[in-house]
């Protein structure tokens, strides 16, 4: 029965969340585990970019595959 008898902790993340938010801290990076999302994130979406970037180049000289 932990369920029904937990404590409710969304005061406490509110006040959290509405402290850093006064300071300016931007909402994606204020949990306890953003970064260890953000950064993964961060990483997959400059790689995908670089390499898109890539592609293209070779193709404007002329180059059909990625290789």
């Amino acid at each position: 029965m932990g369920l029904f008898n937990a404590v409710n902790k969304v005061p406490q993340f509110q006040r959290q969340y509405q402290a850093a938010y006064k300071q300016h801290v931007r909402v994606w990076s204020i949990g306890s585990r953003s970064r260890m999302m953000l950064v993964p994130y961060t990483i997959l979406l400059g790689t995908t970019f670089a390499a898109g970037l890539y592609g293209m180049g070779r193709k404007v000289f002329g180059y059909s595959s990625f290789v």
